[in-house]
C-alpha cells in the first residue's frame, strides 16, 4: 500500500509519538440509541470493559450481557450499574481460561435465539508466571488470543443472520495494543512452531459485519494487579505519568462500535486509536507480516477446531 493511496494517517510509531499519544484529550463518549439490539461485552466486571458497558447501559439496549469469569465481581458490576444508571444489565460466566466455559456460553445464548449486534472482546490477562490452564495452554495464550478466536467465530454466524434479518450493521471490537508496533517475531518461536496462532482479523470481511481491533492506550485498570516488586512501582509511576482512565479508554471502544467514519466500511479490519482508524505497523502489512498471518491463521483453526468442530464449518462457511 502506498502512501498516496493510503486513506489514514501512515503512523511510524515512537515512543515520542506514544508519549504525545497519551497526553492526547480523548473526546466525549458518543451516544446512540440501541433500542431492539444485543450487546455483549467480555471482561466486564471491572476496569476498562465495565466503564463499556455502563457507556452502553445509557443507550439503552434491549439485552446488554456482562460476561465475567468471577461471579461475585460480575454481580457487583451488574448492581453498581443499576444504581449509577438505571439499567438491568445481565451476568453470564465466561471464564476465557477454560474452553468448556466458552462453549457453554455460546451453546446457552445461541439456544435462546437472542439476535447479536455489538461484541466487545475485551478480556485480558498478564502474566508474572509461566502458568498452564486446564486445557494445557499457557494461561495468556488461551486467554487473550485462543479463547477470544473461539468466541468470536462461534458466534460469528449469528451476528451476520443478525445482519441480514434486521438489515443492520453489528460490529465486533477485539481489543489490541500499539505495542505491537515494536513486537517481533521470530521465525524459529513462530512460524516454525508447531501450533502458532493469530486472531481472527478478517473472517467476516465479505459480510456486512464490521470487524475492528482497538487500541485504547495505556490505562488504570485491574490488568497489572498481579505485578510485584520493581515492575510494580515502574507501571505505578508509568501511570501517574501518562496513563489515562479506564473510562477515557473505554470512550473508543464505544466509538468502534457504534460511531466512525462515514463510511463504515472503513473499519473492516481497521486498527482504530484516538477516534481513528490508523495505518499498523509496516511489519503487519508487509509480505513477511502477510506470510506469518497466513501461518499463524492456518494453525489457529487447526487447533481451535480440535476444540470445537464448528469452527472448520463456519470458517469454510464465509470463506465459500
Amino acid at each position: 500500500m502506498s502512501e498516496d493511496s493510503n486513506p489514514f494517517p501512515v503512523m511510524k510509531k515512537t515512543i515520542l509519538s506514544f508519549i504525545q499519544d497519551q497526553r492526547f484529550k480523548i473526546p466525549p463518549v458518543i451516544q446512540v440509541d440501541l433500542k431492539g439490539q444485543t450487546v455483549i461485552v467480555v471482561g466486564a466486571n471491572t476496569g476498562l470493559g465495565f466503564e463499556t458497558a455502563k457507556h452502553f447501559s445509557r443507550m439503552g439496549p434491549a439485552k446488554l450481557i456482562l460476561a465475567c469469569r468471577n461471579e461475585e465481581k460480575g454481580r457487583a458490576a451488574v448492581n453498581k450499574i443499576r444504581e449509577e444508571t438505571g439499567y438491568s444489565a445481565e451476568l453470564r460466566a465466561l471464564d476465557l481460561a477454560r474452553f468448556s466455559s466458552v462453549l457453554s456460553f455460546v451453546d446457552d445464548f445461541l439456544k435462546e435465539g437472542n439476535r447479536l449486534d455489538i461484541l466487545v472482546a475485551n478480556a485480558a490477562i498478564t502474566a508474572t508466571e509461566y502458568k498452564t490452564t486446564v486445557d494445557g495452554w499457557e494461561e495468556t495464550l488461551q486467554v487473550n488470543d485462543l479463547s477470544t478466536s473461539l468466541l468470536c467465530l462461534l458466534l460469528a454466524p449469528r451476528i451476520v443472520e443478525t445482519a441480514t434479518k434486521y438489515g443492520t450493521r453489528p460490529r465486533i471490537v477485539v481489543v489490541t495494543s500499539e505495542l505491537h508496533y515494536w513486537a517481533h517475531l521470530d521465525d524459529t518461536k513462530v512460524i516454525n512452531a508447531p501450533s502458532p496462532f493469530q486472531i481472527l482479523n478478517k473472517l467476516l470481511k465479505d459480510t456486512p459485519v464490521t470487524v475492528s481491533c482497538v487500541n485504547p492506550g495505556l490505562c488504570k485498570s485491574d490488568l497489572r494487579r498481579s505485578f510485584s516488586g520493581i515492575r510494580s512501582i515502574m507501571i505505578n509511576l508509568l501511570e501517574k505519568a501518562l496513563a489515562r482512565t479506564a473510562e477515557e479508554g473505554s470512550r473508543q471502544f464505544v466509538w468502534a462500535a457504534v460511531g466512525g467514519p462515514d463510511d463504515v466500511d472503513l473499519l473492516k479490519g481497521a486498527y482504530v486509536n484516538i477516534y481513528e482508524v490508523e495505518e499498523p505497523s509496516d511489519y503487519v502489512l508487509g509480505e513477511e507480516g502477510k506470510r506469518r498471518q497466513d501461518k499463524l491463521w492456518a494453525d489457529l483453526i487447526e487447533e481451535l477446531s480440535k476444540v470445537d468442530g464448528r469452527v472448520k464449518q463456519i470458517v469454510q462457511n464465509f470463506s465459500g
